[in-house]
């Protein structure tokens, strides 16, 4: 079978992950030095993949560090976070004697371990006696991590969403627990910008300036552009450079999309690729996303689709409540255009990028942004 090496998974090895040199440098360099981390991204920038690549870096250059990660994305109550938190040690754990030994360190609980009998992965079922257990097994899962003969790394994907648990200041009880520890290191990693630099910047954050704060940013296009030629060499099929530019510039060198673009054209290419190739590749995607996108309008107020619309056209903007845009595009009033605007910016439908001349707006899903930029 033809392997295509544009994977769309976050990380498969260190050959078909592009660059991202010196941010890994910089991860590695701080953990060493005992400094936790702070990793903001838009969605699918790659920031998952880096720490992937970062964890597969420790592991074969002598596994100075026990790492786990730990996705909380799907996490809505401290309940939740200590099952996945809990599942994620447990994957970590190689020998029956750990695994009773993190077990033994759950104090009261009774953990009843189970196995995916799809995926192996491991499922914890906890019992708690009352509300007041529920911080203590967390630190003593901590505290567990702690006493390991190794520094462990512990990388939390989406870290913004402890801010929607309810009954529970997430951020105090966490923060209460990490500043004691010294043989434990994190990377707090989020994608909404706004709220993980309120998280970590504001002096009312229990996380206040507690840690080094690492921006990721798209990809070199000159870096970017010579892996793609290279990895289409190396699997038997050429592309030229012109070619290769405009995958990345019509993906807007935002990494999932350009990865997918790439998937796409070598699945449907011959040995030679062609500009031909590519407009399929492109047409194929848009005809497979239309009915999503077209559910989104649907889920959209009109004002907020018309604006988000008028976003995608201009690609970039600005200045999406000032006269002459809205007279553009037929839009109402600045203040209506604002209170959509923001509701888009909300549902991550709007991407908002920090410049030195001030905000920029974009529409998040690249896909989208070009559906809408052809739409009728």
């Amino acid at each position: 079978m033809e392997r295509n090496p544009f994977v769309l998974a976050p990380y498969a090895c260190k050959e078909l992950f592009c660059d991202r040199k010196e941010e890994m440098s910089n991860i590695l360099q701080y953990l060493r030095n005992g400094r936790n981390i702070t990793l903001i991204s838009p969605r699918r920038l790659g920031k998952t993949g880096l720490i992937y690549r970062v964890f597969d870096e420790i592991k074969t250059s002598g596994a100075e560090f026990d790492a786990i990660y730990v996705d909380i994305s799907a996490t809505q109550s401290i309940d939740d976070f200590i099952k996945v938190f809990a599942q994620a040690v447990v994957a970590t754990l190689n020998h029956r004697s750990r695994i009773a030994a993190f077990f033994s360190a759950l104090g009261g609980l009774r953990p009843l371990l189970s196995y995916n009998a799809i995926s192996g992965s491991p499922e914890l079922t906890l019992t708690y006696r009352g509300e007041e257990e529920k911080p203590t097994t967390l630190g003593n899962i901590l505290s567990f991590l702690e006493s390991g003969k190794k520094p462990v790394v512990v990388a939390i994907d989406e870290f913004q969403q402890i801010r929607e648990y309810e009954g529970v200041n997430m951020e105090a009880v966490l923060r209460s627990h990490i500043q004691k520890l010294i043989n434990v290191r994190f990377i707090f990693c989020g994608s909404k910008k706004h709220v993980m630099t309120d998280m970590f910047s504001s002096a009312r954050s229990p996380f206040y300036d507690s840690t080094t704060t690492i921006p990721l940013h798209k990809l070199d296009v000159d870096t970017y552009a010579g892996f793609i030629e290279e990895k289409f060499l190396q699997y038997g099929k050429t592309i030229d450079s012109d070619t290769v530019r405009f995958i990345i510039n019509w993906s807007k060198d935002h990494t999932f999309y350009t990865q997918t673009l790439c998937n796409e054209t070598f699945m449907i290419s011959k040995r030679q690729v062609s500009m031909e190739d590519v407009v399929t590749a492109i047409n194929r995607i848009l005809t497979a996303n239309r009915e999503h996108f077209l559910e989104i309008r649907r889920l959209l107020t009109a004002q907020q689709w018309a604006l988000l619309r008028a976003i995608a056209r201009e690609g970039a903007v600005a200045h999406p409540t000032a006269s002459a845009f809205l007279r553009k595009y037929g839009l109402s009033s600045g203040a209506s255009a604002l209170k959509s605007l923001n509701a888009l910016v909300e549902k991550e439908l709007v991407l908002v990028s920090n410049t030195v001349d001030g905000p920029v707006y974009t529409v998040y899903n690249v896909f989208l942004s070009r559906f809408l930029e052809i739409l009728l």
